[in-house]
């Protein structure tokens, strides 16, 4: 229908692709229609996710010689995770094992976890050179004694061993395994490294670092953690704490009496999607091009916002 105006008649209508036509029974004078038209703007919502990951790291050991590395915390990384509009998801985000005053194996770190999706398992703790080091999503580094005491293993697709303890003088600890390697062995001659951990290319860091094995009362060198937050192991005293949201292992201490070992850091949950428009709240909201990512670095909730409905192409006629 024709709205009368001052240059012609106006004519709106609603089509799913443009048609630029004169409409139906207006044929004189010949010549162009004016028009505008405005861009079909489709459905908004979201439809997948990508997602990182990350437990907490397992706390190092330290008792009597030497305390081995803590392992990190597993790291489960996945893209394409379909989720639906208008829906809550709880999010939890693992906290690293806390270093103990006593002379025992550090305590593992806890799952990081989305629903649906695989959980982060905690990593293993750091052993020491009474007790064994225990798996995790790596497993944490074993203590220096003879016999050789064994790393822990990691869990598969999620991190690696730790490493084996020195078996003779001065009894260098191992590491803790990391998600991009295993730990380093203990040599005679002083401690295993922490396994380092992986890059996530959607930060461009690191997580998920072993812990470095303790020295010993011999006098061996502790040594340094992975890169992803590992802590260092310490040549005489208390390991170095994990670095908090990287999953990172603690490093292992040394004589007993001390703290066994330094605390494994807490993880990490990354959630990212496509689209320039804020589509869900929680955790800290960043924007880099073409993206929208969510990061937690505690237990909360990621809620989906209702879709936004498509809003047609429209076409202003002006016919002379």
């Amino acid at each position: 229908m024709g709205i009368k105006s001052g240059t012609g008649n106006l004519f709106q209508s609603t089509k799913a692709s443009s048609n630029k036509a004169r409409p139906a029974g207006y044929s004189f004078p010949v010549g162009l229609n004016s028009f505008v038209s405005q861009a079909a703007i489709p459905a908004s919502g979201i439809s997948t996710i990508d997602y990182l990951l990350v437990g907490g790291g397992g706390a190092g050991g330290g008792a009597g010689s030497t305390g081995g590395g803590g392992g990190a915390g597993g790291y489960v990384t996945g893209s394409n995770y379909p989720v639906s509009n208008s829906t809550n998801y709880s999010v939890t985000v693992g906290g690293g094992g806390p270093g103990s005053p006593s002379a025992s194996t550090g305590p593992v770190g806890s799952n990081s976890s989305f629903p649906g999706l695989t959980p982060a398992v905690g990593g293993g703790g750091g052993g020491t050179s009474q007790t064994g080091a225990t798996p995790g999503g790596s497993g944490g580094g074993g203590g220096g004694n003879i016999p050789v005491i064994p790393g822990a293993s990691g869990t598969p697709g999620q991190g690696n061993s730790g490493g084996n303890g020195g078996g003779g003088a001065p009894y260098g600890a191992g590491g803790g395994g990391g998600a991009g390697g295993g730990g380093g062995s203990g040599p005679t001659s002083g401690a295993g490294t922490g396994g380092s951990g992986s890059l996530y290319p959607v930060t461009g860091s690191y997580y998920a670092g072993g812990g470095g094995g303790g020295g010993s009362v011999q006098g061996a060198a502790g040594s340094s953690g992975g890169i992803g937050g590992g802590g260092n192991g310490s040549a005489s005293g208390a390991g170095n704490d994990g670095s908090p949201n990287t999953g990172g292992g603690g490093g292992g201490g040394v004589n007993s009496g001390l703290p066994a070992g330094g605390s494994g850091g807490s993880g990490i949950v990354i959630i990212r999607y496509a689209g320039a428009t804020e589509l869900a709240t929680g955790g800290t909201i960043s924007s880099p091009s073409g993206f929208k990512v969510h990061t937690f670095t505690g237990s909360g909730t990621f809620a989906t916002n209702a879709q936004v409905p498509a809003v047609p192409e429209v076409i202003t006629y002006l016919v002379n």
